[in-house]
């Protein structure tokens, strides 16, 4: 009897069902730089960084029942699930884990991503950082005081059970809307993820934090440049959908009678506006998961979108190769970013013309 007590009094073991691992223990610690980043989109110095910037929150420990993943893979395993969108079956053969464990390594990585490394990749610019991204923009398109571009993107999801009629957006599927402001070089510095498909581009915009901030002038300090006797503020360009205000900007409408000055001021518009286009196109090239059809729940596909943002800028930031047949979207695909010719400040002076024409439209 003692001896039964005494062997009930056993801590429990580790417990785990066995499953190959060799693919992640054997074959990817050989890749090549290239192999990297075409398996988990970034190089392996980038992948270092990013595994040390996250371990904080993802850092575990054994337990008495099973033993931790270690940090390396809980990165590796949510990588491959944003730049694919693979199952979680087929993505648990190839690490070695559960169905259960990866599902829980992309939740756990996604949620850390938005808390860590979110804010620090994707935040407003302060006022030093708008005028550094005011003369980029002015020295390559010709725009003063531009800042940045906004559009929206719809992302594939799987019907939800509720209000599903509200996510069945205008081209016959279901999605939610990601918005999202990029500076010229297609950074992303705001970015609002959830909205249902069906809800219009403008709305998205007076829902979003964003509106509120600008209507209250928080966002863009009062830094004006004096531009042929009026004083102009900062400003973002948008689409034909979005509302004109005096920190929104857009192209004059094709009424077939525009001038000169305003046609170029158009040309310079839709030019300035590609990088938008072309960052959603990488955005979504690299994390296939924004292309696809997300099965996940809601809650986590937003966390998802917001997790690529971040490693979007992540990889445009430590100038990560961008793999063309990775294929950019058609819808998305636009001409490439053109400078301004030298000797062409006769036509920059067209444009600043056309901004304060627009300008005292609005006003």
């Amino acid at each position: 009897m003692l001896q039964l007590l005494h062997i009930h009094s056993h801590r429990p073991t580790v417990w785990s069902f066995s499953r190959a691992n060799t693919w992640w223990e054997s074959i990817v610690p050989a890749f090549t730089n290239r192999q990297w980043v075409d398996n988990f989109r970034m190089s392996e110095e980038t992948f270092m960084y990013l595994c040390n910037k996250m371990r904080p929150a993802l850092q575990r420990q054994d337990t008495n029942f099973r033993v931790f993943v270690p940090l390396k893979k809980i990165v590796a395993i949510a990588l491959w699930k944003l730049a694919t969108n693979g199952e979680y079956r087929s993505i648990g053969h190839l690490f070695g884990v559960s169905r259960t464990t990866v599902c829980r390594c992309v939740q756990q990585f996604c949620n850390a991503a938005c808390k860590v490394l979110a804010p620090e990749m994707i935040c407003f610019p302060d006022q030093e950082k708008l005028k550094e991204m005011a003369a980029y923009i002015e020295q390559k398109w010709g725009l003063p005081q531009c800042v940045g571009s906004i559009d929206g993107s719809h992302i594939p999801i799987i019907a939800p059970q509720e209000c599903h009629v509200d996510y069945f957006n205008r081209k016959g599927w279901h999605s939610i809307i990601l918005q999202g402001v990029v500076d010229g070089k297609g950074l992303f510095w705001s970015v609002c993820a959830g909205m249902p498909g069906s809800m219009h581009d403008a709305r998205v915009l007076r829902t979003s934090g964003m509106w509120e901030l600008m209507e209250r002038g928080r966002l863009f300090p009062a830094c004006t440049r004096n531009i042929y006797g009026a004083n102009v503020g900062h400003f973002i360009l948008g689409d034909s959908a979005y509302p004109l205000q005096n920190w929104l900007l857009k192209a004059f409408p094709d009424t077939g009678r525009l001038s000169a000055e305003q046609l170029l001021y158009n040309k310079r518009v839709c030019r300035a506006r590609v990088v938008v286009e072309n960052a959603f196109g990488r955005l979504k090239g690299r994390w296939r998961c924004l292309l696809k059809r997300n099965d996940s729940s809601i809650e986590l596909a937003k966390t998802m979108i917001v997790a690529c943002c971040a490693l979007h800028n992540l990889c445009e930031k430590h100038a990560e190769d961008y793999q063309t047949e990775l294929g950019i979207p058609a819808a998305v695909a636009a001409e490439p970013m053109v400078p301004l010719a030298q000797g062409a400040e006769e036509e920059g002076r067209e444009v600043r013309e056309g901004v304060m024409r627009h300008l005292n439209i609005e006003i």
